[in-house]
């Protein structure tokens, strides 16, 4: 895998059909190792190449994509601290139209959000036909964060009866419902879970600590939610579990190793694009008659 394309790898393609969760009855999330890179060893200057080719690649289909105007792809980006999501973000995406992508990172819900049923403040941020819309966080961070904190959960002032443990169970069957509907109106859902080790995660908060350049990266709320990393990993495959299928798959991606999970994101966004119809707008008749006269007119201009 040092030369090549990254789009149409078959064998990136075999490590996303491993990673791909689209039915989570048998999920074990202990059994996906997040320091795994299928046996490929590529230094910087090949990791970057190869991501490269992926990165322009995206950028031919997402100019079908805005110019088509039919589908929207949902990219669902979730993980623990320290995991990479913003990294992703920068060198995946920076190839891309900025006019055809929008992204919105979640942080704790503001008064007005709190006023709302939980996923409202998702379904208001979605990308309109034509855009890919990142979700750095998103609205399964109400059965995350929420369900470790259920402290949280006081402050939506939602009735007695809607609180009690059942409420996950309740809202993992809301998510799954909710992205079937977004499915059925277009819009393609893909789901990434940056999977990261707990040492790995230590690695990187410490490197913080460390690199005065990296210090305002840290952040004291880091290490109070690392106490509750097996609460964390519980809810994960629950969320996983309940919401995986066909029309709205989970990407476990490893993510001990950045450039391996830069290099898989890449690829199973390119896959998503590739597997709609994807095309530019045709004309009919009577519009390529007008483009004729306009160039008849524009040549006979003196």
């Amino acid at each position: 895998m040092k030369k090549g394309e990254l789009a149409n790898n078959p064998d990136i393609a075999r490590l996303l059909a491993h990673c791909r969760v689209s039915d989570g009855a048998r999920l074990r999330l202990d059994e996906h190792d997040p320091s795994h890179t299928g046996g490929f060893k590529l230094d910087h200057a090949e990791a970057e190449a190869l991501l490269a080719t992926g990165v322009a690649r995206l950028s031919e289909m997402q100019e079908k994509l805005y110019a088509q105007d039919r589908y929207a792809l949902i990219l669902v980006l979730q993980a623990m601290d320290t995991a990479g999501k913003d990294g992703t973000i920068k060198h995946v995406l920076s190839g891309v139209n900025p006019q055809g992508v929008s992204v919105t990172s979640f942080k704790a819900p503001e008064p007005s959000e709190l006023a709302h049923d939980f996923l409202w403040r998702v379904h208001r941020v979605l990308p309109r036909r034509g855009q890919i819309g990142i979700l750095n966080r998103s609205h399964y961070e109400e059965v995350l964060v929420v369900r470790v904190h259920p402290e949280i959960l006081a402050r939506q002032r939602l009735p007695e009866a809607s609180r009690g443990e059942h409420v996950w169970r309740e809202r993992l069957r809301d998510i799954a419902a909710f992205e079937t509907y977004l499915a059925r109106q277009g819009m393609v859902v893909l789901k990434i879970f940056l999977n990261l080790s707990r040492a790995e995660q230590k690695r990187r908060l410490l490197a913080r600590l460390e690199d005065p350049a990296k210090h305002w990266k840290f952040d004291p709320a880091d290490l109070a939610e690392r106490a509750h990393w097996d609460e964390y990993r519980h809810a994960y495959q629950e969320a996983i579990a309940a919401t995986a299928a066909p029309h709205a798959p989970w990407l476990i991606i490893p993510a001990d190793h950045k450039w391996f999970a830069r290099l898989l994101v890449a690829a199973a966004i390119v896959e998503a694009l590739e597997g709609l119809d994807l095309a530019y707008p045709t004309l009919d008749a009577a519009a390529r008659g007008r483009l004729a006269q306009a160039r008849k007119r524009l040549e006979g201009e003196r």
